[in-house]
């Protein structure tokens, strides 16, 4: 049988398979209930500083190629959050903690006090297409920005730092590799890519109520996928392949570009929290049929 297990930055996991931030990780029981179907990790949804309401509804839709969203960070700030995920005892698998920023400075306040939590890493989405002041719409998609706000989360925890970036930026190599440079632990790749837009022709109106929003799901994934291959080429720290998987197949895609672990997030919006355990199970089976004893020997085989 299949060894599916992993280590990420030292995190071992039961098997590659991440949630990713923003689509279930508002509460603690729902952490819980997506560890115990499967995932070998568990993402919160992103926290910022104070408390946001986010975009107003409609902000999520599906289309015949994926999901597009514009949430807006909606989230109940640090301070709630600190006390809704002081005790992840009974999370049976890794929890990731995302925060976010509008600058480097908020960035690492938010950070230092999530980090008191009991997380295994820090996620740092740079690249969020569809909220202003935050991610690409300031500026934070850029090599410059990612050293800055890297650096300063690195100087106030220990945690292993993951940088999330985005599929629209032109300079991605150089992004992380001053990730990297300024003390990432590992890349994410990607955030949704965008932003795009949907009209309901018999309103005469973009569907989304922020009108534009960033693309995920089955369109995101053969870019994501090219991410995760150029990224592996770059940098020296694991990659976190994210985007549009669905299936064991595209799990081992992603693991065969370079990525050590695979986020998993459009498909759960879609079929639930027991898509994991298919994934994986979809992952074991063609491993077996296909003489793979452990997930290490498919990451980045498609680079030899």
């Amino acid at each position: 049988m299949a060894d599916l297990t992993t280590t990420l930055c030292g995190i071992r996991m039961a098997n590659p398979l991440v949630l990713a931030s923003g689509v279930l990780g508002t509460t603690r029981a729902i952490l819980t209930r997506a560890a115990r179907a499967g995932a070998g990790a568990v993402t919160m949804k992103s926290i910022s500083l104070e408390p946001r309401d986010g975009h107003p509804n409609p902000t999520i839709l599906t289309f015949e190629a994926g999901v597009i969203n514009a949430v807006g960070y909606s989230n109940p700030g640090v301070e709630e959050a600190l006390a809704e995920f002081a005790d992840l005892g009974d999370v049976p698998s890794p929890v990731i903690a995302s925060v976010v920023g509008r600058n480097a400075e908020e960035f690492a306040r938010v950070a230092e006090r999530m980090a008191r939590l009991p997380v295994a890493a820090i996620e740092l989405p740079l690249s969020c297409p569809h909220t202003p002041g935050y991610g690409t719409l300031a500026g934070q998609s850029t090599p410059e920005a990612t050293r800055e706000i890297t650096r300063a989360v690195r100087a106030v925890t220990a945690k292993p730092i993951f940088v999330k970036v985005s599929p629209n930026a032109q300079a991605l190599g150089e992004i992380a590799a001053a990730a990297e440079q300024a003390g990432a632990s590992a890349i994410t790749a990607v955030n949704s890519m965008g932003p795009g837009m949907v009209i309901n022709i018999e309103a005469r109106r973009p569907v989304l109520a922020f009108k534009m929003g960033g693309v995920t799901g089955a369109a995101l994934r053969p870019v994501a996928l090219r991410c995760v291959y150029d990224i592996y080429r770059t940098v020296r720290i694991p990659v976190i392949g994210t985007g549009g998987v669905a299936t064991g197949r595209h799990a081992i895609e992603m693991l065969m570009a370079g990525a050590t672990a695979v986020g998993v997030g459009s498909a759960v919006a879609g079929g639930g929290v027991e898509v994991f355990a298919r994934i994986a199970a979809e992952m074991a089976e063609w491993m077996d049929r296909n003489g793979v004893a452990r997930v290490e020997e498919l990451i980045g085989a498609a680079h030899r």
